[in-house]
């Protein structure tokens, strides 16, 4: 290997050994030396609760939080199907396709 060989890769391995130790330094937690690694009370940002805006959302948040099991969701589900197909009746265009049933 030649000289310029030699620089060219002792180059390159300073370029990648500081590549990794930037990208070490840019991932690495930041510590603060004068406080407790837990986090306070007071540092939690404030969240409102989640309120579900429709009848399947609270459904599906009682499911979650165990107060209703899945057979009681599934049949509230399938009640509230038939009232919706009660109120507004879901009907298809006819296919007048060649080869289609009438």
């Amino acid at each position: 290997m030649s000289h310029r060989g030699v620089v060219l890769m002792v180059v390159l391995l300073v370029a990648t050994l500081g590549l990794i130790v930037a990208a070490a330094l840019a991932f690495w937690p930041v510590r603060d030396a004068g406080r407790d690694r837990t986090v306070g009370e007071a540092e939690l940002p404030h969240v409102e609760p989640w309120v579900p805006g429709s009848l399947e959302g609270v459904l599906a948040t009682q499911l979650i939080a165990g107060t209703i099991t899945r057979v009681q969701y599934l049949r509230a589900l399938e009640q509230i199907a038939a009232r919706d197909e009660q109120r507004a009746p879901f009907s298809l265009p006819r296919d007048d396709a060649p080869g289609s049933r009438p």
